[in-house]
């Protein structure tokens, strides 16, 4: 089992770093470095053994693509040098996953470009590349763009995850990508590409367990993992730089807790948080996953 940190994004904004949309967790490296690094120590300090680079929303439907073609690389820097310098000050193993979000906009598959892919992706991955441990691909719902993404990076021995975004749809027989791609059409990829491990993010607790049982009996050797948000269902029309989401005042740390114990009893050996998620939850995980 391998604790996972929370959603750094949310956490800034708890903390009143300078948070708002569009340019979402980006600001903070521009305006309050600091505070992130200092996030990236409370989730380590709360058990986390694997943290992602604050640079999820340096893409230009955050940013605008001026700023992107200016400044990627520096924000991108910025995000790799807070995050070394956390594991540095807390002394610890920790790994630092290299954050490969969804170049249009999370939950946005119909904005997919594939004529885009290169010019977006590969400043983030030459810029991440030197500095992180592993690769996590998250957030995703278009199949295409995970594809396209993989093959551009550096294929050097360093683990490359997958996670992808579901429906917030418990009803439903089968889990579906936000795309209405099934985990069957994803399963099939991943063995294409030898991804290394599948999870499942930036979606409701209670659709994240039957997406675990069903990659299980797809791929019964994949490593599977989960972490999820703790907003209110994100229905078809969502999209992630309108506003600002409230976070469930339902979801503390013990009924998170519950959630993820379910996870690990299906199967799942990397757990953590996304937004909303936060270190008080995470210093829960390690406790009683760790177990």
């Amino acid at each position: 089992m391998k604790i996972l940190d929370g959603g750094v994004g949310r956490e800034l904004e708890r903390r009143g770093a300078p948070f708002r949309q569009p340019e979402w967790s980006a600001l903070a490296l521009w305006e309050a470095p600091e505070i992130v690094k200092q996030v990236h120590i409370d989730f380590i300090n709360a058990g986390a053994e694997v943290i992602t680079t604050n640079n999820y929303a340096v893409v230009p439907f955050h940013i605008g693509q001026d700023k992107f073609n200016q400044e990627a690389k520096l924000l991108i820097s910025t995000a790799i040098q807070q995050a070394k310098r956390a594991v540095e000050e807390t002394k610890t193993n920790t790994l630092i996953a290299g954050s490969l979000p969804p170049l249009f906009g999370s939950y946005r598959a119909d904005l997919f470009d594939q004529s885009h892919v290169a010019e977006i992706a590969v400043p983030i991955i030459e810029t991440l590349s030197p500095d992180v441990d592993l690769w996590l691909a998250e957030t995703q719902s278009c199949l295409q763009e995970v594809e396209m993404v993989h093959n551009l990076v550096p294929k050097d021995g360093r683990p490359y995850w997958v996670s992808f975004t579901l429906q917030d749809n418990i009803s439903l027989a089968q889990s579906h990508l936000r795309s209405g791609e099934t985990l069957i059409e994803a399963a099939k990829l991943i063995q294409k590409l030898n991804i290394d491990a599948v999870l499942f993010n930036c979606c409701q607790p209670e659709v994240i367990l039957q997406a675990i049982h069903e990659m299980k009996q797809l791929l019964p050797d994949l490593q599977v993992g989960a972490y999820a948000n703790a907003f209110a269902p994100q229905d078809e029309t969502a999209t992630a730089n309108d506003g600002i989401d409230a976070v469930r005042t339902d979801l503390d740390p013990n009924m998170y807790l519950n959630f993820a114990k379910q996870w690990q009893n299906a199967g799942a050996s990397l757990i953590g948080g996304c937004c909303g998620i936060s270190p008080a939850h995470i210093k829960q995980l390690s406790i009683h996953l760790k177990e």
